[in-house]
């Protein structure tokens, strides 16, 4: 019994199993007697001061502010790895899922844009379906093991990590409100002092990650997302020390199984809580609803396999070793998991808790069939596949 748990906690899948557990608890507790409890829980505040100075805020966004800037900064430790010696390090390999990327971020976008058109209080949702969740689309595809070619995880983790980085980028340059230049200014000396460790190579990383505290504080304070911070900490933590090491590389991996089964279902938990009364089926059809759900479903299928295809076509790449257009299609699908980034995005974008029940809608319906359909077709592809290299008799 013991043994067989642990060869489930180690399973790739067991990030996006979590995560799915700690939403349907969500949904679950948020329709039930307990859903005034829930949330009374998330809306209490909580005040971290000195000397009167300080910050106070409810508990909902303590996570979404300060346990997502940890996850940001795992994905930024990530994305510096990638960048100086993995997947992104050759940029050949980075054109067929950059392209891809860039295609399942501007054709939801330009979906949801289309059925919200003109409707001022929620066409600032255009980047909610944008986004893929990088551990629930890499879980499913763990469930089908061997039966995919590895090259398709390499392709779907790159595609995945791009994305993240225009998330990051958008973020960054279209949900900064109430900009207060002086925190900014602030924040320029532990941002130099960061910059300093990181050029000297320090082995330490306790004086980054305070540096990186005080900076999450003052970029919170100055209007731009606190999460943001996160992900420049983790670019100015040391790859390599003077003795060779990385701390990066150290502080990643240390961090990975707690953010992966403790931080994101925690999130999860606290923002997937869809209440369902009063609704019908009208109301996915409204428009914001709608233009997740169908962002992330058909713009994801459009934009990754249509740019993966149009490229590959062109000939200015290959398809992933042993992979079909069953395959590709069923990745472009997973794609369409964005979940915990499309939710923490849909946070930002707003905050009447109608509005972001029917982000949580959305989000929730899209995710659940594109996850089904690239199941579906990555299952399918692999059969077909398998038949094709039986030799006749």
């Amino acid at each position: 019994m013991i043994s067989a748990l642990q060869r489930l906690v180690k399973h790739e899948a067991f990030g996006g199993i979590l995560l799915m557990f700690a939403a349907v608890a969500a949904m679950v507790i948020a329709n039930s007697d307990f859903r005034a409890v829930y949330e009374g829980i998330l809306g209490s505040y909580l005040s971290v001061t000195f000397d009167g100075e300080g910050l106070t805020k409810p508990l909902i966004l303590w996570i979404n502010d300060g346990l997502m800037a940890i996850f940001f900064f795992l994905i930024g430790l990530e994305l510096k790895r990638e960048l100086l010696d993995g997947k992104l390090k050759n940029p050949r390999d980075v054109v067929l899922p950059g392209v891809a990327a860039i295609g399942g971020m501007v054709v939801p976008a330009v979906i949801f844009a289309a059925l919200n058109w003109g409707n001022p209080a929620t066409i600032g949702g255009w980047a909610i379906p944008a986004a893929t969740d990088i551990a629930f689309a890499l879980g499913v595809l763990a469930l089908l093991g061997d039966r995919v070619p590895s090259s398709l995880k390499v392709f779907l983790l790159t595609l995945a990590i791009l994305d993240d980085l225009g998330a990051i980028l958008i973020i960054a340059l279209f949900y900064t409100a109430n900009l207060q230049v002086e925190y900014l200014l602030y924040a320029l000396i532990p941002l130099a002092g960061l910059i300093v460790l990181n050029a000297r190579g320090a082995h330490s990383v306790g004086p980054a990650l305070f540096l990186g505290v005080v900076l999450w504080f003052l970029v919170l304070r100055s209007g731009v997302h606190a999460t943001l911070a996160g992900v420049v900490t983790a670019f100015l933590i040391p790859y390599k020390d003077k003795w060779g090491k990385s701390p990066a590389r150290s502080l990643e991996h240390a961090l990975h199984d707690y953010v992966l089964y403790l931080i994101v279902p925690i999130f999860a938990f606290a923002n997937a809580g869809v209440v369902l009364a009063g609704m019908s089926f009208q109301t996915l059809l409204d428009p914001l609803s709608l233009g997740i759900a169908a962002g992330l479903v058909l713009g994801k299928q459009i934009g990754v396999f249509g740019l993966t295809w149009l490229v590959v076509m062109l000939g200015c790449a290959r398809l992933p070793y042993g992979a079909n257009w069953l395959h590709i299609y069923g990745i472009a699908c997973l794609a369409g998991i964005g979940f915990t980034m499309s939710l923490f995005i849909g946070s930002l974008s707003f905050a009447d808790p109608a509005l972001m029940n029917q982000v949580r809608l959305g989000v929730l319906s899209g995710s659940l069939i594109s996850g089904l359909l690239g199941f579906g077709a990555l299952w399918l592809g692999s059969r077909n596949h398998d038949r094709a290299s039986v030799p006749a008799q």
